[in-house]
């Protein structure tokens, strides 16, 4: 991913904090260049013990002729913004085009999104619930959509962990946050049952997190000791146009049960914890400017080649833009729910406006019961 940099990134900091934190990276640069080193010595051991079991492959061992896939991100955000007196709360997701194929004839009706903007009183539960909500948007939106591929930020795994801690708190949640979840949760749970299995033939989902602490190749397979999780070590063994896998997928220990489930969602709940059981890995590093991507996708993609190929074939021509660290339409989605943080404060300042125009009472208590309590974000 494109980073952005700062011009002055320590101006607010004390200059005595500043001349001690930049002394300390002499450490932290021979530490990481040490450990970096050892993974280079290593390397060619490693690409010999994934070749002995078959797992190391080329992309076009598995890439069939061009089928020209088309694909979109789905994607989403939320935020909430503490006042005085009250909270506002934002959820959202996205959906986005990749780059089209030439053969693109196909255009995806508006709209590409769900939001959700609501005012509740203060409550330790709002964030867990409102994120569970955003994961309900992106699972309702991702089976609308009409591409070849479509992909998810993040593991398969995450809406289940997420739609957990809501049930968890479901009884001590605000009244409006807890009826939108339960509105929308079994829609949810079947749509997540057809993401993870992605029965029909000529769709396919694929979850693509940027950031793991998975080690089912590092400790699995190769039986090494390291801190480093998969996409790190496999970013310095792998080539481009390499693939490792696919694998089985681990669940994790405490992801494989849904405490306080709802009567209503139980079967449907069950029902994705028993498919992502079958949930298959797979590391894929199209091109030397893009590090390995963790690739999640359903057992019934796994075992087909016609499948991986046309998966392979759209990550691949998703990654082709230098200075992106996943494929196009992932970033795009990213970006754009990303300024929901950014927006929230700007919604505030206009429902201001607008509830002045009929304030009777003094300005500056509608002024101190809608100001945020937090200190304003850096830019």
């Amino acid at each position: 991913m494109i980073e952005i940099t700062h011009q002055n990134p320590f101006n607010e900091l004390p200059e005595a904090l500043v001349v001690d934190m930049l002394s300390q990276c002499d450490k932290i640069g021979l530490k990481l260049s040490n450990s970096f080193q050892n993974l280079y010595k290593i390397k060619p051991d490693l690409r010999k013990r994934l070749k002995e079991k078959k797992l190391l492959k080329k992309d076009l061992d598995i890439m069939l002729p061009p089928s020209h896939p088309t694909c979109c991100a789905v994607d989403g955000s939320f935020s909430v913004e503490k006042l005085l007196s009250t909270d506002i709360v934002a959820a959202a997701s996205v959906a986005v085009e990749g780059l089209a194929p030439p053969t693109e004839v196909r255009h995806w009706p508006k709209p590409r999104h769900y939001s959700k903007i609501i005012t509740i009183k203060h409550n330790n539960a709002t964030n867990l619930i409102t994120s569970a909500i955003m994961m309900c948007m992106e699972l309702s939106l991702a089976v609308k959509a009409p591409h070849n591929v479509v992909f998810f930020d993040g593991s398969f795994v995450t809406p289940l962990v997420y739609i957990n801690k809501a049930i968890n708190v479901l009884n001590e949640a605000p009244e409006d946050l807890k009826l939108d979840l339960k509105k929308r949760l079994k829609l949810a749970l079947a749509a997540y049952i057809k993401v993870v299995l992605s029965k029909k033939t000529d769709q396919i989902f694929t979850a693509v997190p940027k950031y793991t602490t998975r080690q089912e190749i590092t400790h699995k397979i190769l039986k090494l000791n390291s801190d480093y999780e998969d996409r790190g070590l496999l970013s310095f063994v792998l080539k481009p146009g390499e693939v490792v896998g696919p694998i089985p997928a681990e669940m994790g220990t405490q992801r494989g049960y849904v405490e306080n489930t709802p009567s209503d969602s139980e079967p449907l709940i069950k029902s994705v914890i028993q498919y992502l059981k079958e949930i298959c890995i797979f590391y894929y590093r199209p091109y030397d400017h893009i590090p390995a991507l963790r690739l999640e996708v359903p057992t019934s993609v796994a075992n087909s080649r016609n499948r991986l190929s046309v998966l392979l074939e759209s990550v691949k021509s998703q990654c082709s833009v230098p200075g992106l660290m996943e494929p196009f339409p992932l970033y795009l989605a990213d970006r754009m729910v990303k300024h929901l943080r950014t927006a929230l404060p700007a919604i505030r300042k206009t429902t201001t406006q607008e509830m002045s125009q009929n304030w009777d009472g003094e300005y500056s208590d509608l002024y101190f019961a809608m100001h945020g309590y937090r200190t304003e974000w850096g830019k």
